[in-house]
Formats: C-alpha cells, sequence, structure tokens
C-alpha cells in the first residue's frame, strides 16, 4: 500500500446491531468495537486504505482477501496463523499454497508498526480487510469488533481436518462448520463469499472426466450443460495449472447475491455450491437468497460476524506480531 491512499467509498452499512453485540461480548476474554480508539484511532482506516489501493491495481485482491479469513479463522482460530512462514506451517500445505492476499496483510502493517508499534494485531487486520473486501465490491459494510491477538503456533498438519474441500458432501460441510460453533444457516450464508474470486481448475475438475478420445465429459447431472461447456473451454486438459475460472460466471467482480441465482439455474461451479441446492435442508433458504439481495447482506453481517470471532485469542493469549510472517520470540 502507498502511504496517504486514497479511502474507498463505502455503500450504506448494513448491520443487526444487537445481535451483533451479543455475539461480540461472548467472545472468551471479549473483542471490542472501537478497541483501538485511543491506543491507534486510524487502524481501521489504515487497512482500509490498504485494501482500496491494493484493489486498485489488482482487482482479485477482494477475492483473495476473503479466501485467506475462511482458511486463517478454520484453523487454530482467527489469529493470522496462515501468515507464519516457515518449514511445516500452514502455509507450506498444498491447500494453502494458492493463498493470495498476504501482501495487503504485511502493508497495512508496516503502517500500523510505524504509526502505532506493538498496538495492532495481524488477525484484526485480516479479518478487517475481508470485511472492507465485502465492502469495496459492493457488499455491506459492517461493523465487527476487535482486539484479536496473534497465536504463535502454525502446523501443516492441522490444515486438511479443518478446511472445506469443493469435493465435500453436505455432511461433510455440515461436520466441519459445527465443529467452529458455526450453523447450518452459517453454511449456507458464508458459501456467499463466492460471489467474487476465482478458482483453479483442479478444483472443479472432479466434475468431468476424460473421455476414450481424451476429450473432457461431464459427470456431474447437476450442473446446467451450457455451462459445464464454457467451463470445459476455459479449462481443458491442456490448461496451465494457473488458469483461473470466475467463481461466478455472471458478475464476478460484485459481491451481490448472483451466487444464489446461479445455483437455482445449476451453475455453481464447486460440487459443494451445488450441494446447496440439491439438500432438502438447504434448498429452501437458497431460493430465498437468489430473490433477496437485502436479506443476504444482512444475514452475512450476522455469519461473517460468528466466523471472524472464531477461536480467538484475546487478553494475555498470544501476542502481538512485529511482522506478521515471523513471531517475536
Amino acid at each position: 500500500m502507498e502511504k496517504g491512499a486514497t479511502v474507498f467509498p463505502f455503500p450504506v452499512a448494513v448491520s443487526c446491531l444487537f445481535i451483533i453485540f451479543i455475539l461480540a461480548t461472548s467472545v472468551s476474554g471479549s473483542l471490542f468495537f472501537n478497541f483501538y480508539a485511543a491506543s491507534c484511532p486510524t487502524a481501521e482506516l489504515i487497512v482500509r486504505n490498504s485494501v482500496s489501493s491494493s484493489s486498485s491495481s489488482d482487482p482479485s485482491i477482494p477475492g483473495k482477501l476473503l479466501r485467506l479469513v475462511f482458511h486463517d479463522c478454520f484453523v487454530e482460530g482467527c489469529d493470522a496463523s496462515l501468515m507464519l512462514l516457515g518449514n511445516n506451517t500452514e502455509q507450506s500445505d498444498p491447500a494453502n499454497r494458492s493463498i493470495g492476499g498476504f501482501s495487503v496483510i504485511e502493508s497495512a502493517k508496516r503502517v500500523l508498526e510505524f504509526l502505532c508499534p506493538g498496538t495492532v494485531s495481524c488477525a484484526d487486520i485480516i479479518a478487517l480487510a475481508a470485511r472492507d473486501a465485502v465492502a469495496l465490491t459492493g457488499g455491506p459494510m459492517i461493523q465487527i469488533p476487535t482486539g484479536r491477538r496473534d497465536g504463535m503456533v502454525s502446523v501443516a498438519s492441522n490444515v486438511r481436518p479443518n478446511i472445506l474441500d469443493t469435493s465435500f458432501t453436505m455432511d461433510q460441510m455440515i461436520n466441519r462448520f459445527s465443529n467452529k460453533g458455526l450453523s447450518l444457516f452459517d453454511l449456507v450464508i458464508l458459501s456467499g463469499a463466492h460471489t467474487i474470486g476465482t478458482a483453479h481448475c483442479s478444483s472443479f475438475r472432479d466434475r468431468f472426466q476424460q473421455d476414450s478420445k481424451g476429450k473432457l465429459t461431464l459427470i456431474d447431472k447437476s450442473l446446467d450443460s451450457r455451462y459445464a461447456n464454457e467451463l470445459m473451454k476455459e479449462c481443458p486438459l491442456s490448461a496451465s495449472p494457473s488458469v483461473l475460472v470466475n467463481n461466478d460466471p455472471e458478475t464476478s467482480m460484485v459481491f451481490d447475491n448472483q451466487y444464489y441465482r446461479n445455483l437455482v439455474t445449476n451453475k455453481g461451479l464447486f460440487q459443494s455450491d451445488s450441494a446447496l441446492l440439491s439438500d432438502n435442508r438447504t434448498r429452501r433458504l437458497v431460493e430465498d437468497l437468489a430473490k433477496d439481495q437485502q436479506f443476504f447482506f444482512q444475514s452475512w453481517g450476522q455469519s461473517f460476524l460468528k466466523l471472524t470471532t472464531i477461536g480467538v485469542k484475546t487478553g494475555d493469549e498470544g501476542e502481538i506480531r512485529s511482522f506478521c510472517a515471523s513471531t517475536n520470540a
């Protein structure tokens, strides 16, 4: 981030303050709104500027920041353990090698360390950056409490037992979310993060198979055939591993409820997306969200708050890192 970057405009906030207050104060050790009001009053503004500046030069940044917060919070809690570099850390697991957005967090951290040394955690920066990424792309601007501290443990073997895979069944997803204190409702709402961002061809290649002539054919009949043909053109067998496809084929740069409209027309990119429509436990909610963007935005605020308070460290737990990529020890 360049110092003095222009702050981007945010849409009108969509918040359920009563629910947010209850959830925030129920966290062990407690997180607070405006936690840095006295110690570093411009903290949230600096993070916002970092997201804005980085996104202006790389439109893929908002989607990367959303994926980053998910992968961080589902392993060791929201404590920036995913930021740590080293042998056998979370970043070294193949599931995390395509994670991006680290530079945005580090840029904000450098400015914050200059202005308010030893004050703002990397964990808070990750949560705030993801919040701002949603607002930047047209989604709701919500308040989230801060006061998270950075963890000191990051182990690759902890990744796979905790994160979700795009090939998961509904029961597998429910189990992973339940283990993190998230409900079936949260699962459907937070899956809406796929309304922005991109994916590698390998993440949905299991929906196709190679025929006797060496061509890809559709084997997952829950996928719209025309959409499937478009995917096969974008991701032929000869495609480079670096080829990316938009999660949302309609409004890939906008945080909206198009993701759910895609689902009801059988255009969910991942098998785990399509499962939300095919399962009777979630189909009605998907249909409701496809019809009502305001409902999605209000629900997003509640579920995103729960996501970003998973396993937080507060008080005397953890530390405030000087550099996000390494512990202070």
